[in-house]
């Protein structure tokens, strides 16, 4: 009788708790990041915001990161318009303090983790054009790309 209570306990906390053969069902979606078009007119900053969704079903922690685009550096990103260039950079907060990155190079990456259920998580980026110093750039649309590169743990 006791083995027969331990052996449905035991079964009873397998069904409960995922093993690690058990599928990890996740969706990731994305918003860009979408400055318009620059103009030299504009303030001293041009800030914009995107967003990074995840959602899963079972139980996991995950991190992200972001890559340095066109420039090859977290310094500062560069967005192109054929041969001609415009500085930018991309946030973890909304005071711009901390740039994502892979946490190389200065840039620090988000980590975060479900409920036992699941659930869905959205993660902010904040861009910044710092115009300032940028004001003889030529006027258009300049773009980069950057890959969002997500660890489940």
């Amino acid at each position: 009788m006791n083995k027969l209570i331990l052996l449905a306990a035991a079964l009873l906390l397998n069904m409960l708790w995922p093993s690690k053969a058990s599928a990890l069902v996740c969706n990731v979606s994305s918003t860009s990041v979408a400055f318009g078009s620059f103009s030299p007119l504009t303030g001293n900053t041009v800030d914009s915001t995107g967003t990074i969704s995840i959602s899963c079903v079972l139980l996991t922690s995950y991190t992200i990161t972001l890559s340095p685009g066109g420039s090859g550096s977290y310094t500062l990103r560069r967005m192109a318009n054929g041969g001609n260039f415009l500085y930018y950079n991309l946030y973890l907060d909304a005071g711009y303090n901390q740039t994502w990155g892979n946490g190389t190079g200065g840039s620090s990456t988000v980590t975060d983790s479900f409920p036992l259920r699941g659930g869905s998580r959205d993660h902010t980026v904040y861009g910044r054009i710092p115009l300032a110093s940028q004001r003889n750039a030529m006027v258009g649309s300049y773009s980069d790309s950057i890959t969002v590169t997500i660890f489940f743990l």
